[in-house]
């Protein structure tokens, strides 16, 4: 019985050594517990850091109304008055993120494609007519500006750090309620193939947007701005804008939307690079028993970068400036990143040779890469 006594208590104190550890350094504040004494988590201060910089766009456009049916009985195109034509306000709704201090804002090309009127709401009430400073239908991307004092533009994110699994939130204007918040994660990746666009590089989440989204803030959990929300994939098979979706939703990378408004800001038109590359995506041996990928050299452009550099049809394309090759699509879209005059090596294989070419970006003036 004695040595029982010796046994049990070391462990009643070790517990209690252990509790007392667990309740100061490491059990949370008691502010961040709620009423059960476990830890709360919340999204509220990314929110808040965040939502200042979401801006809900308005937009009318005047169309001409459709000609009424009666008209086309003679009896009744005699009581109509000669070369009247009626007129409507059509109105849609978006949403936009302050880039700048200066007022510049970015939102989605068909957010405000041939509105007559632009109005933006701010966060804190106020209201401006904005401008727009360029579009760019290949990334669907439009810059506005407006003018008003102390705008608070949005922490811009890496959007190339992004994981699948990371937690994102969606601020925009869904159905014109204002300022609404979502949370999802990061779904997949490099989605591409949804839109005619050129360049598609898509964040896919499954945070819930609506139609008024579009253009609206995708955040990280420290209220860091990684996309631009853009589309919603519906059940009918293709990235629509439509009132709802199925839980995938889609957003332009802020790394490529900012490449896009500066130079939008810059020079009113985005400036992509250019190879003059006709390529197709192939499979080969990397000869450790496990197949690569390659581009294949289709066709070459006269007079192209590419050909000035040596490059051939039939080579097949391995690296990118020590990249390796692992998608077509998306090493067309790494090229158009670069700058004309910028300098880019090639990594190719000739028949049994591996060579290194180096070639200078020009100006995208065809398809290709």
């Amino acid at each position: 019985m004695a040595s029982l006594k010796f046994l049990v208590w070391p462990a009643i104190a070790g517990l209690l050594a252990a509790l007392l550890i667990l309740d100061r350094w490491v059990l949370p504040a008691v502010g961040n517990r709620g009423a059960n004494g476990y830890e709360l988590i919340s999204y509220a201060n990314a929110v808040r850091s965040a939502t200042p910089a979401v801006v809900n766009i308005y937009t009318a456009k005047l169309v001409n109304s459709r000609a009424n049916p009666l008209l086309q009985d003679r009896f009744f195109r005699r009581f109509a008055q000669p070369g009247q034509q009626r007129q409507r306000i059509e109105r849609s709704l978006g949403s936009g993120v302050i880039m700048t201090a200066a007022g510049h804002i970015l939102t989605n090309n068909h957010v405000i494609a041939d509105a007559d009127a632009i109005q933006v709401l701010l966060q804190d009430g106020r209201s401006a007519n904005a401008v727009v400073i360029g579009t760019d239908a290949a990334t669907d991307l439009a810059v506005l500006k407006i003018e008003l004092p102390d705008l608070q533009p949005i922490t811009l994110g890496d959007s190339n750090a992004a994981r699948v699994g990371d937690v994102v939130l969606a601020i925009g204007n869904p159905l014109g309620f204002g300022h609404s918040v979502t949370q999802g994660i990061v779904s997949a990746l490099g989605r591409y193939g949804l839109q005619p666009n050129a360049y598609e590089d898509y964040i896919q989440t499954d945070a819930i947007i609506h139609l008024g989204n579009s253009g609206g803030a995708l955040i990280d959990t420290r209220g860091r701005l990684l996309g631009i929300n853009t589309l919603i994939y519906t059940g009918g098979g293709q990235g629509q804008s439509a009132t709802t979706g199925i839980g995938i939703s889609l957003a332009i990378p802020v790394n490529l939307a900012v490449f896009v408004m500066q130079d939008l800001i810059d020079y009113g038109e985005v400036i992509r690079g250019w190879l003059g590359v006709s390529a197709e995506p192939v499979s080969v041996s990397q000869g450790t028993g496990e197949n690569g990928r390659a581009l294949a050299v289709v066709e070459v452009a006269v007079d192209s970068p590419a050909q000035k550099a040596g490059l051939l049809a039939g080579d097949l394309i391995t690296h990118i400036d020590g990249e390796p090759v692992r998608d077509g699509r998306l090493t067309m879209h790494r090229i158009a990143l670069l700058r004309p005059g910028d300098s880019v090596s090639i990594a190719i294989r000739r028949g049994q040779q591996s060579l290194e070419l180096r070639a200078v970006v020009g100006v995208l003036g065809q398809t290709g890469i």
